[in-house]
Protein backbone atom coordinates (compact mmCIF):
# COMPACT_ATOMS: atom_id res chain seq x y z
CA UNK A 1 0.00 0.00 0.00
CA UNK A 2 1.60 3.46 -0.87
CA UNK A 3 0.43 6.66 0.23
CA UNK A 4 0.58 10.17 -1.35
CA UNK A 5 -0.20 13.57 -0.60
CA UNK A 6 -0.91 16.37 -2.48
CA UNK A 7 -1.87 20.14 -1.25
CA UNK A 8 -3.80 23.07 -2.71
CA UNK A 9 -4.43 26.81 -1.24
CA UNK A 10 -7.85 27.83 -1.14
CA UNK A 11 -9.74 30.65 0.66
CA UNK A 12 -10.78 27.96 3.20
CA UNK A 13 -6.92 27.14 4.32
CA UNK A 14 -4.35 23.84 2.60
CA UNK A 15 -6.75 21.76 1.33
CA UNK A 16 -5.23 18.02 1.17
CA UNK A 17 -5.72 15.27 -1.26
CA UNK A 18 -4.59 11.47 -0.23
CA UNK A 19 -4.24 8.81 -2.81
CA UNK A 20 -3.81 5.09 -1.40
CA UNK A 21 -2.90 3.09 -3.78
CA UNK A 22 -3.03 -1.52 -3.80
CA UNK A 23 -1.20 -4.09 -4.82
CA UNK A 24 -3.27 -4.43 -7.40
CA UNK A 25 -2.92 -0.55 -8.42
CA UNK A 26 -6.38 0.18 -7.83
CA UNK A 27 -6.54 3.26 -5.69
CA UNK A 28 -9.04 5.96 -3.40
CA UNK A 29 -8.25 9.84 -3.51
CA UNK A 30 -9.40 11.27 -0.18
CA UNK A 31 -9.86 15.20 0.47
CA UNK A 32 -9.49 17.14 3.47
CA UNK A 33 -12.38 19.86 1.90
CA UNK A 34 -15.25 17.87 3.26
CA UNK A 35 -13.84 15.16 4.29
CA UNK A 36 -14.67 13.67 0.99
CA UNK A 37 -14.42 10.79 -1.83
CA UNK A 38 -12.44 12.59 -5.31
CA UNK A 39 -11.55 8.98 -6.95
CA UNK A 40 -12.29 5.37 -6.54
CA UNK A 41 -10.29 3.49 -8.92
CA UNK A 42 -10.99 -0.07 -9.37
CA UNK A 43 -10.61 -2.88 -12.28
CA UNK A 44 -13.73 -3.65 -14.53
CA UNK A 45 -14.21 -7.00 -16.19
CA UNK A 46 -11.04 -7.21 -18.03
CA UNK A 47 -8.79 -6.21 -15.75
CA UNK A 48 -9.49 -2.26 -16.91
CA UNK A 49 -8.59 0.36 -14.00
CA UNK A 50 -10.69 3.23 -13.65
CA UNK A 51 -12.23 6.03 -11.95
CA UNK A 52 -16.21 5.22 -10.55
CA UNK A 53 -16.90 8.62 -8.66
CA UNK A 54 -17.73 11.50 -10.50
CA UNK A 55 -15.33 14.46 -9.74
CA UNK A 56 -14.62 17.77 -10.52
CA UNK A 57 -11.36 18.85 -12.83
CA UNK A 58 -10.49 21.68 -10.26
CA UNK A 59 -10.07 20.77 -6.41
CA UNK A 60 -11.56 24.68 -5.42
CA UNK A 61 -15.19 23.66 -7.55
CA UNK A 62 -15.72 21.35 -4.43
CA UNK A 63 -16.19 24.74 -2.55
CA UNK A 64 -20.18 25.23 -1.97
CA UNK A 65 -20.65 23.19 -4.82
CA UNK A 66 -24.41 22.44 -5.62
CA UNK A 67 -24.01 18.71 -6.11
CA UNK A 68 -22.11 18.22 -2.45
CA UNK A 69 -19.75 15.86 -4.73
CA UNK A 70 -18.62 12.79 -2.89
CA UNK A 71 -18.66 15.17 0.92
CA UNK A 72 -19.88 14.35 4.38
CA UNK A 73 -22.90 16.39 4.84
CA UNK A 74 -23.64 17.41 8.24
CA UNK A 75 -23.92 18.30 11.07
CA UNK A 76 -27.33 16.65 9.96
CA UNK A 77 -27.49 15.46 6.27
CA UNK A 78 -30.68 15.29 4.15
CA UNK A 79 -33.57 17.55 5.27
CA UNK A 80 -34.77 19.41 8.44
CA UNK A 81 -38.37 20.17 8.10
CA UNK A 82 -38.75 24.47 8.14
CA UNK A 83 -35.21 24.49 9.94
CA UNK A 84 -36.71 23.53 13.55
CA UNK A 85 -34.97 21.55 16.15
CA UNK A 86 -36.58 21.02 19.64
CA UNK A 87 -33.94 19.62 21.95
CA UNK A 88 -34.49 19.51 26.02
CA UNK A 89 -37.57 21.88 25.17
CA UNK A 90 -35.68 24.57 23.78
CA UNK A 91 -36.72 25.43 19.80
CA UNK A 92 -33.85 25.83 17.77
CA UNK A 93 -33.96 27.43 13.97
CA UNK A 94 -31.76 26.09 11.46
CA UNK A 95 -30.75 28.21 8.49
CA UNK A 96 -33.50 27.86 5.20
CA UNK A 97 -30.85 26.81 2.94
CA UNK A 98 -33.28 24.65 0.68
CA UNK A 99 -36.70 27.09 1.26
CA UNK A 100 -38.10 26.51 3.24
CA UNK A 101 -36.18 24.02 4.65
CA UNK A 102 -32.78 23.24 5.89
CA UNK A 103 -30.38 20.66 3.94
CA UNK A 104 -27.53 18.73 4.86
CA UNK A 105 -26.35 21.10 7.64
CA UNK A 106 -26.71 24.48 5.92
CA UNK A 107 -24.66 26.74 3.71
CA UNK A 108 -21.35 26.64 6.38
CA UNK A 109 -22.51 22.64 6.98
CA UNK A 110 -19.80 19.95 7.22
CA UNK A 111 -19.28 19.35 3.44
CA UNK A 112 -18.29 22.69 3.14
CA UNK A 113 -15.36 22.79 5.86
CA UNK A 114 -11.88 22.17 5.87
CA UNK A 115 -10.69 19.14 8.08
CA UNK A 116 -7.76 18.37 10.12
CA UNK A 117 -6.11 15.54 8.47
CA UNK A 118 -4.24 12.45 9.87
CA UNK A 119 -3.04 9.87 7.64
CA UNK A 120 -2.13 6.04 8.69
CA UNK A 121 -0.83 2.87 6.71
CA UNK A 122 -4.05 1.96 4.74
CA UNK A 123 -5.95 5.23 5.11
CA UNK A 124 -6.79 8.86 6.70
CA UNK A 125 -8.57 9.90 9.82
CA UNK A 126 -10.35 13.74 9.07
CA UNK A 127 -11.29 15.92 12.36
CA UNK A 128 -14.08 18.63 12.64
CA UNK A 129 -15.06 20.73 15.81
CA UNK A 130 -17.80 22.55 15.46
CA UNK A 131 -18.67 25.18 17.92
CA UNK A 132 -21.56 25.70 19.98
CA UNK A 133 -24.07 27.63 18.12
CA UNK A 134 -22.79 26.56 14.64
CA UNK A 135 -25.73 26.63 11.83
CA UNK A 136 -27.69 27.22 15.09
CA UNK A 137 -27.17 23.83 16.76
CA UNK A 138 -26.52 23.08 20.00
CA UNK A 139 -23.73 21.87 21.91
CA UNK A 140 -20.17 21.64 20.72
CA UNK A 141 -19.44 18.46 18.72
CA UNK A 142 -15.97 16.40 17.60
CA UNK A 143 -16.70 14.82 14.38
CA UNK A 144 -14.37 12.37 13.01
CA UNK A 145 -14.68 10.57 9.69
CA UNK A 146 -12.08 7.71 8.96
CA UNK A 147 -11.22 6.08 5.54
CA UNK A 148 -9.50 2.95 5.47
CA UNK A 149 -8.98 1.20 1.66
CA UNK A 150 -8.10 -2.40 1.89
CA UNK A 151 -5.69 -4.72 -1.07
CA UNK A 152 -8.72 -6.41 -1.94
CA UNK A 153 -11.02 -3.09 -3.08
CA UNK A 154 -12.70 -2.27 -0.18
CA UNK A 155 -13.34 1.38 1.36
CA UNK A 156 -14.50 1.73 4.34
CA UNK A 157 -16.19 4.57 6.41
CA UNK A 158 -15.97 5.07 9.81
CA UNK A 159 -18.37 7.88 10.99
CA UNK A 160 -18.37 9.15 14.92
CA UNK A 161 -18.80 12.36 16.78
CA UNK A 162 -18.90 13.32 20.89
CA UNK A 163 -20.90 16.72 22.10
CA UNK A 164 -20.60 18.53 25.49
CA UNK A 165 -25.04 19.36 24.96
CA UNK A 166 -27.71 17.39 23.97
CA UNK A 167 -28.13 17.69 19.91
CA UNK A 168 -28.50 15.94 16.97
CA UNK A 169 -26.14 14.32 14.35
CA UNK A 170 -26.83 12.62 10.69
CA UNK A 171 -23.45 11.76 8.70
CA UNK A 172 -23.35 9.90 5.65
CA UNK A 173 -21.34 10.34 2.52
CA UNK A 174 -22.35 12.04 -0.92
CA UNK A 175 -20.24 10.02 -3.78
CA UNK A 176 -22.03 9.98 -7.13
CA UNK A 177 -21.29 6.77 -8.62
CA UNK A 178 -20.84 5.23 -11.85
CA UNK A 179 -19.54 1.95 -12.59
CA UNK A 180 -18.49 2.11 -16.18
CA UNK A 181 -16.46 5.57 -15.51
CA UNK A 182 -16.92 8.60 -14.05
CA UNK A 183 -17.18 10.61 -17.19
CA UNK A 184 -19.06 7.56 -19.29
CA UNK A 185 -22.41 9.26 -19.61
CA UNK A 186 -25.97 8.48 -18.09
CA UNK A 187 -26.08 5.29 -15.13
CA UNK A 188 -29.95 4.74 -15.92
CA UNK A 189 -29.01 1.06 -17.16
CA UNK A 190 -26.74 0.52 -13.96
CA UNK A 191 -28.75 -1.96 -12.25
CA UNK A 192 -29.87 -1.35 -8.25
CA UNK A 193 -31.04 -4.20 -5.66
CA UNK A 194 -31.79 -3.02 -1.98
CA UNK A 195 -32.72 -5.20 0.68
CA UNK A 196 -35.91 -2.64 1.70
CA UNK A 197 -39.19 -3.48 1.42
CA UNK A 198 -40.46 -0.19 2.59
CA UNK A 199 -39.37 3.67 2.06
CA UNK A 200 -40.46 7.18 3.22
CA UNK A 201 -43.60 9.22 1.35
CA UNK A 202 -43.10 12.49 1.66
CA UNK A 203 -44.98 15.90 1.26
CA UNK A 204 -44.33 17.93 -2.31
CA UNK A 205 -41.05 19.56 -0.66
CA UNK A 206 -40.09 16.35 -0.07
CA UNK A 207 -40.11 16.24 3.85
CA UNK A 208 -41.04 12.57 5.24
CA UNK A 209 -45.06 12.51 6.18
CA UNK A 210 -43.90 9.79 9.12
CA UNK A 211 -45.60 6.94 7.67
CA UNK A 212 -43.68 4.14 5.70
CA UNK A 213 -44.74 2.80 2.86
CA UNK A 214 -44.19 -0.98 1.39
CA UNK A 215 -42.82 -0.73 -2.13
CA UNK A 216 -44.60 -3.82 -3.27
CA UNK A 217 -46.41 -2.46 -6.44
CA UNK A 218 -44.77 0.32 -6.74
CA UNK A 219 -41.99 2.19 -9.00
CA UNK A 220 -39.49 2.22 -5.46
CA UNK A 221 -39.57 -1.26 -5.30
CA UNK A 222 -35.53 -2.65 -5.85
CA UNK A 223 -35.97 -5.43 -3.56
CA UNK A 224 -34.97 -7.33 -7.23
CA UNK A 225 -32.28 -6.17 -9.46
CA UNK A 226 -33.94 -3.68 -11.90
CA UNK A 227 -32.64 -0.84 -14.07
CA UNK A 228 -32.26 2.24 -11.96
CA UNK A 229 -33.89 4.36 -14.95
CA UNK A 230 -36.81 1.58 -15.87
CA UNK A 231 -39.60 3.41 -13.91
CA UNK A 232 -37.77 6.51 -13.19
CA UNK A 233 -40.26 8.71 -15.45
CA UNK A 234 -43.12 6.72 -14.32
CA UNK A 235 -46.45 8.09 -13.84
CA UNK A 236 -46.28 8.43 -10.07
CA UNK A 237 -46.19 11.65 -8.28
CA UNK A 238 -43.97 11.04 -5.49
CA UNK A 239 -41.04 10.80 -8.83
CA UNK A 240 -42.53 14.09 -10.46
CA UNK A 241 -41.85 16.05 -7.35
CA UNK A 242 -37.88 15.76 -7.63
CA UNK A 243 -37.21 14.92 -11.71
CA UNK A 244 -36.42 11.40 -10.73
CA UNK A 245 -35.38 9.33 -7.23
CA UNK A 246 -34.20 11.45 -4.64
CA UNK A 247 -36.17 9.35 -1.71
CA UNK A 248 -35.29 7.29 1.71
CA UNK A 249 -35.86 3.60 2.14
CA UNK A 250 -35.73 1.65 4.97
CA UNK A 251 -33.37 -1.33 5.53
CA UNK A 252 -35.18 -4.64 6.26
CA UNK A 253 -34.05 -6.26 10.07
CA UNK A 254 -32.09 -2.83 10.93
CA UNK A 255 -30.89 -3.02 14.82
CA UNK A 256 -28.89 0.01 16.11
CA UNK A 257 -25.54 -0.77 15.68
CA UNK A 258 -25.27 -4.11 13.64
CA UNK A 259 -23.78 -4.24 10.33
CA UNK A 260 -25.66 -5.45 7.58
CA UNK A 261 -23.84 -6.98 4.86
CA UNK A 262 -24.53 -6.23 1.48
CA UNK A 263 -27.76 -3.96 1.96
CA UNK A 264 -27.45 -2.18 -1.28
CA UNK A 265 -25.83 -3.33 -4.53
CA UNK A 266 -24.97 -1.40 -8.11
CA UNK A 267 -23.67 -3.29 -11.45
CA UNK A 268 -23.33 -2.59 -14.45
CA UNK A 269 -23.21 -4.75 -17.15
CA UNK A 270 -21.50 -2.76 -19.59
CA UNK A 271 -18.01 -2.94 -17.29
CA UNK A 272 -18.88 -5.88 -15.27
CA UNK A 273 -18.45 -3.59 -12.03
CA UNK A 274 -20.35 -4.24 -9.14
CA UNK A 275 -20.22 -2.47 -6.04
CA UNK A 276 -21.67 -4.10 -3.05
CA UNK A 277 -22.74 -1.72 0.36
CA UNK A 278 -22.86 -2.82 4.35
CA UNK A 279 -24.26 -0.47 6.74
CA UNK A 280 -25.41 -0.48 10.44
CA UNK A 281 -27.72 2.67 9.06
CA UNK A 282 -31.31 2.31 9.15
CA UNK A 283 -31.88 4.24 5.70
CA UNK A 284 -30.31 4.61 2.26
CA UNK A 285 -30.84 7.99 0.64
CA UNK A 286 -31.04 6.88 -3.27
CA UNK A 287 -30.20 10.20 -4.98
CA UNK A 288 -30.46 9.58 -9.04
CA UNK A 289 -28.36 12.95 -10.31
CA UNK A 290 -31.35 14.68 -11.23
CA UNK A 291 -30.17 17.88 -11.07
CA UNK A 292 -26.31 17.63 -12.21
CA UNK A 293 -26.22 19.69 -14.89
CA UNK A 294 -24.64 22.58 -14.97
CA UNK A 295 -22.10 21.63 -12.61
CA UNK A 296 -18.32 22.29 -12.62
CA UNK A 297 -15.79 20.73 -14.89
CA UNK A 298 -15.55 17.49 -15.06
CA UNK A 299 -11.51 15.67 -15.87
CA UNK A 300 -13.21 15.01 -19.38
CA UNK A 301 -13.38 19.06 -19.49
CA UNK A 302 -17.38 19.60 -19.33
CA UNK A 303 -19.90 19.18 -16.51
CA UNK A 304 -21.86 16.29 -15.48
CA UNK A 305 -25.61 16.30 -17.12
CA UNK A 306 -28.83 15.19 -14.94
CA UNK A 307 -28.63 11.22 -14.29
CA UNK A 308 -24.79 10.96 -14.93
CA UNK A 309 -24.16 9.33 -11.27
CA UNK A 310 -26.06 7.72 -8.74
CA UNK A 311 -25.65 8.83 -4.97
CA UNK A 312 -26.58 6.00 -2.13
CA UNK A 313 -26.32 7.59 1.21
CA UNK A 314 -26.49 5.30 4.42
CA UNK A 315 -27.96 7.41 6.82
CA UNK A 316 -30.67 7.79 9.31
CA UNK A 317 -33.76 9.50 8.41
CA UNK A 318 -34.61 12.61 6.79
CA UNK A 319 -36.21 14.73 9.28
CA UNK A 320 -36.09 12.33 11.98
CA UNK A 321 -35.67 15.34 15.04
CA UNK A 322 -39.53 16.16 14.48
CA UNK A 323 -40.56 12.50 13.73
CA UNK A 324 -40.72 10.48 16.67
CA UNK A 325 -41.21 7.37 15.53
CA UNK A 326 -38.40 7.51 13.26
CA UNK A 327 -34.93 5.97 15.08
CA UNK A 328 -33.35 8.94 16.95
CA UNK A 329 -30.29 10.74 15.77
CA UNK A 330 -30.04 12.49 19.31
CA UNK A 331 -26.89 13.09 20.90
CA UNK A 332 -26.22 13.08 24.58
CA UNK A 333 -23.13 14.27 26.11
CA UNK A 334 -21.10 10.97 27.07
CA UNK A 335 -23.03 9.22 24.75
CA UNK A 336 -20.83 8.33 21.20
CA UNK A 337 -22.54 8.66 17.77
CA UNK A 338 -20.88 5.62 15.50
CA UNK A 339 -21.67 4.51 12.01
CA UNK A 340 -19.96 2.39 9.56
CA UNK A 341 -20.38 2.19 5.86
CA UNK A 342 -18.39 -0.47 3.25
CA UNK A 343 -17.41 -0.43 0.04
CA UNK A 344 -16.95 -3.46 -1.55
CA UNK A 345 -15.83 -3.30 -5.46
CA UNK A 346 -15.60 -6.38 -7.30
CA UNK A 347 -16.30 -7.78 -10.76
Amino acid sequence: MTVREESFSSNKGEIKLIKIVNKEGAYVILSSFGAGIVEVAVPDRNGKIENVALRYQNPLDYIYDGPNMGKTPGRYANRVAHGKLTIAGKEYQLDYNLPPHHLHGGKDGFSNRNWETEIFENGVRFTLISENGDENYPGELKATVTYRWSEDNELSIDMEAVADAETVVNLTNHTYWNLDGADSGTALHHELKMKASGWLPTDSTQIPTGEIDPVSGTPMDFMEWKEVGKDIRADFEPLKIGKGYDHCWTIDGWEPGVIQKDVVKLRSSKSGRVLSISSDQPGVQVYTGNWLKGSPANCSGKGYEDYDGVAIEMQGFPDAPNQPSFPSQALKPGERYSRHILYRFSR
